[in-house]
């Protein structure tokens, strides 16, 4: 009996060669209507495909059964902001993106929440390949993301971009961990010609934050049956402040102090310098059915941000141990005694500066105080260098012969590296006295992922509209996670120590030896997955995988998908699936303290492995897998040259993975614990770990609508994305408390929605886009106690672009054009701590943005 397509020979061909990508790979084939400008008829014929979502031949998204979003790489580059997030969370508005301005390791690897979850519960993808995770876990993520350990994506050029693929459902059973919320797939151009030079050159309304930026773009033959298509991206972004003066700080300049800094402390964007970038994506036809692939990365990046200001009469444990009343003096000569010897603490009450000065410059050689070192106090800077790394080897194509004929193959490598490196500058171990360094090296984070797969495809006549497609295969995963000590004098215990001063550089404590080493965990995987066309109106399809892990065992999850064309224009999708994300390595074993601020006090917080004794003796255990069960439809229209989506979804996680929060630690703990030989820990006021002890509930509805017409003498489109998200934490102990669920919750707005209007014309093109972002829960400094209901947001971006030639483009644009302001912090909160906003701003914090770019295509 012969199939419908036994009737369609070259459709046929072209599904072969499409689906020798398999579900992974991807082909020149998978074109992009954005990829270049055009207008009229033209437009209308190209449709978006993409590859993510299926085994089977690439689809266009209105013909796919789960809802994808395809972002070309014309629009990823008409917007200001290079930093991939920004780019992609501008156009899916169930994606947000939070920049902390003061938050540990945060600052250098910002987080994305799809669809309201964690950074790591969406899976990101290069060319169809596992991307691995940054080695930087986020403490202070902002609630949602706090512990979470996800990809870093802001080092992907948007220059480097043929299209990013967002499948919004769960995958976790096509692809494995962590596609809970959805996948991101990258895929990197592959033209074997012509090229693209770019330089860009921005800065913030406010007149900081300027960014200088030239990218590059170059595809080239390999022999006459491949090609090598490379890109390089270089920039330097300058810091931001959206602060005022603290109110302590302007204490001490009112009282005649003339080293105070303003402002003191600083909240905004952090300076970036040195950012490179180099991607490359080859392949190469092998003939017989066969080609070779490679592609991969370098990236390298220094990353400075601010931190919480020390003030010079009341920070414990450097200047002061009894809240200010008094300067804290050390003896120099009275070594290891505990400081009985002459020198005294200089009593403040009713002192202004000019006579704490003097009372300091009267004191005996052998006494020392901190303030003569810092008599303006200090706030330390955050920063870090980021490398990323990666390459991906591999071949595919279709066996030909024996009896494999006809199952096309996908053998492939991938190792990906990210290693962050942490430092202190302007900052002390005060355990050395006048000794000490002021900047540090405090250690390093390395996470290090290997990843082989075999995957196949066979499409078996049966009888049906279109051939069964029969997808299985199998992987293997290594992934080590590694802690190196920091220098010596950032964790190092001083002489002074026993005089009341902290040890290790104030504000992160490097790395100690006995924290450091390499923890691994391997597994592999089995999957099969059938989709089916019975009819030409019915498609179905159904995955499942399984997982085995040495460290907690096995999982298998399952996915059923269907669609149903009701007509030419109309169709009905649905989907049900299960999922798991599995803890990482880095979770599992990562050590570290912070400090975070605690009604205006500064407190030092210790981060254990929840396989720490103490760590479970406050009541953690070892870490156990995320599992998820999701449901989801919809509704797609394609007519009348519109193109409309409705779904709704449900996502439901059951022990998740979080940050506990702060548990206080007695002096009978640090007692007990340096009997038990744990050092460094004397500044401790508490301790967190990582987790598995809450559920939720996220439910959700995204509207995606395009409509395409001949207007004003050119062609205009017209793209309307809009996102309802709200989570419910159904189950929680006093390890996640109050404070987190309502993070959870309402942190992220539950209303998010952006309008854009596109025109162009033979030399002009512009266009106009609306953001929407719904109330949220404004939070300042992750304190409890500055909290707020924050009103809605409307941002506007623009560009215009200028093309003076078939080569010459000049582009000028601006971003939250007419400086819309996020939600303002109180007057009292502002004088506390410094900042003006609330940081958990969705349009973040920094104002209107504007640039000016030219292009050069070859």
């Amino acid at each position: 009996m012969k199939t419908h397509n036994d009737y369609h020979p070259v459709a046929r061909a072209v599904k072969f060669a499409l689906a020798a990508s398999l579900s992974f790979g991807i082909t020149s084939t998978a074109a992009l209507a954005q990829d270049t400008p055009s207008t009229g008829a033209a437009e209308k014929s190209i449709e978006k495909i993409a590859v993510v979502g299926s085994r089977s031949a690439p689809r266009s998204i209105g013909d796919s059964p789960v809802p994808v979003d395809i972002i070309g790489g014309e629009e990823l580059n008409k917007n200001g902001n290079s930093d991939m997030l920004n780019l992609i969370s501008t156009t899916v508005p169930s994606l947000n993106v939070h920049a902390q301005p003061i938050s540990d390791a945060a600052s250098l690897i910002r987080p994305i929440n799809l669809r309201g979850l964690s950074s790591d519960s969406t899976l990101v993808l290069l060319n169809g390949k596992r991307r691995h995770r940054s080695s930087v876990i986020s403490f202070l993520g902002g609630g949602i993301n706090d512990g979470a350990q996800g990809p870093d994506l802001s080092v992907i050029p948007g220059i480097a971009m043929k299209q990013v693929e967002v499948l919004r459902d769960g995958a976790a059973a096509q692809y494995g961990s962590d596609a809970i919320a959805g996948v991101i797939n990258f895929v990197l151009k592959d033209a074997a010609e012509g090229g693209t030079i770019e330089v860009k050159r921005g800065e913030y309304y406010a007149g900081d934050g300027a960014s200088t930026e030239v990218a590059a773009n170059v595809g080239m033959p390999l022999t006459k049956d491949g090609f090598v298509n490379v890109s390089m991206q270089y920039k330097n972004v300058d810091a931001t402040s959206r602060s005022v003066q603290r109110g302590d700080a302007q204490g001490l300049i009112d009282a005649g102090n003339t080293f105070v800094a303003n402002p003191v402390q600083v909240w905004g964007a952090p300076e970036i310098n040195d950012d490179i970038t180099l991607f490359a994506n080859a392949g190469l036809d092998l003939g017989n059915g066969g080609e070779a692939y490679m592609f991969g990365n370098y990236s390298e990046r220094d990353v400075r941000g601010g931190f919480y200001y020390r003030n010079p009469t009341n920070r414990p444990q450097v200047f002061s141990n009894d809240d200010g009343e008094s300067l804290l003096v050390v003896d120099l000569t009275d070594v290891g005694n505990g400081g009985v010897g002459g020198c005294q603490n200089i009593a403040l009450s009713g002192l202004d500066y000019q006579q704490i000065d003097a009372a300091v410059q009267a004191l005996p050689d052998n006494c020392f105080t901190f303030f003569s070192m810092f008599p303006g106090g200090f706030t330390p800077n955050f920063g870090g260098n980021i490398t990323d790394t990666s390459l991906a080897i591999g071949t595919k194509g279709e066996f030909k012969n024996g009896f494999a004929s006809g199952i096309m193959y996908d053998f492939s490598g991938v190792v990906g590296r990210s290693e962050s490196t942490f430092q202190l500058f302007n900052s002390v171990n005060a355990s050395l006295g006048p000794e000490t360094p002021t900047d540090f090296e405090a250690g390093r984070y390395i996470q290090l992922e290997k990843t082989f797969s075999a995957d196949f495809v066979k499409f078996v006549p049966a009888g049906l509209y279109e051939d069964l497609t029969v997808a299985f295969g199998t992987q293997w995963t290594e992934e080590s996670f590694e802690i190196v000590a920091g220098e010596q004098a950032s964790w190092e215990i001083g002489p002074y120590v026993d005089q009341g001063l902290s040890n290790g550089s104030n504000g992160f404590p490097g790395f100690q030896p006995q924290t450091a080493g390499i923890s691994t965990r391997r597994n592999y995987a089995a999957y099969v997955d059938v989709e089916a066309e019975f009819t030409e109106k019915l498609l179905g399809a159904v995955a499942l995988r399984f997982e085995d892990y040495d460290s907690f065992g096995t999982t298998t999850n399952y996915k059923l998908t269907g669609q149903y064309r009701i007509s030419d224009d109309w169709a009905l999708r649905a989907s049900t699936s299960t999922g798991f994300r599995a803890p990482t390595v880095g979770q599992a074993n990562v050590s570290n303290v912070r400090t975070e601020a605690n009604q205006g006090v500064l407190v030092d917080i210790g981060v254990l492995p929840p396989t720490n004794p103490v760590a479970q003796l406050k009541g953690a255990t070892e870490l156990e897998p995320e599992e998820s069960t999701s449901y989801a439809f919809g509704l797609v229209y394609t007519g009348y040259d519109f193109f409309v989506t409705a779904d709704y979804y449900r996502i439901e996680v059951e022990d998740r993975i979080s940050q506990s929060a702060a548990i206080p630690v007695t002096p009978e703990d640090i007692a007990e614990l340096k009997a038990a030989g744990v050092r460094g820990i004397d500044s401790l006021t508490s301790i967190t770990y990582l987790t598995n002890d809450f559920d939720t509930r996220t439910q959700g509805i995204d509207i995606v609508a395009n409509y395409a017409t001949d207007l004003y003498g050119g062609r205009s489109s017209f793209a309307l994305a809009y996102n309802w998200n709200d989570t419910e934490v159904t189950r929680f102990t006093d390890i996640t408390g109050e404070f987190r669920v309502s993070r959870l919750e309402d942190d992220l707005p539950k209303h998010r929605a952006t309008f854009t209007w596109t025109q162009s014309w033979d030399d002009w093109s512009a266009f106009l886009r609306t953001n929407y972002y719904g109330t949220y829960q404004g939070v300042h400094a992750d304190d409890p106690s500055r909290t707020t209901n924050a009103s809605w947001k409307v941002t506007l971006d623009a560009e215009v672009s200028y093309y003076i030639n078939d080569s010459f483009i000049v582009s000028a644009g601006a971003q939250n054009l007419l400086d819309n302001d996020p939600e303002e912090l109180p007057d009292a909160w502002k004088a506390e701590l410094g900042g003006k906003y609330y940081e958990t701003s969705p349009m973040g914090i920094n104002g209107g943005y504007w640039y000016l770019k030219g292009t050069y295509k070859f």
